[in-house]
């Protein structure tokens, strides 16, 4: 299956806020998002974690 499942994590907190799938094939980094953080009440960079 070339999709997988992406968990984003707040580059500021460190918390696991959203999930999102990415395709394997095409995209071989790792996810890199703006998305907003409730922890942190303004919008953040999120990261792919394992």
């Amino acid at each position: 299956m070339p999709r997988d499942l992406a968990i984003l994590a707040c580059t500021e907190c460190k918390r696991r806020n959203y999930t999102t799938t990415r395709n394997k094939r095409t995209m071989t980094e790792r996810v890199e998002k703006v998305k907003y953080c409730p922890f942190d009440r303004k919008r953040t960079v999120h990261k792919e974690v394992k």
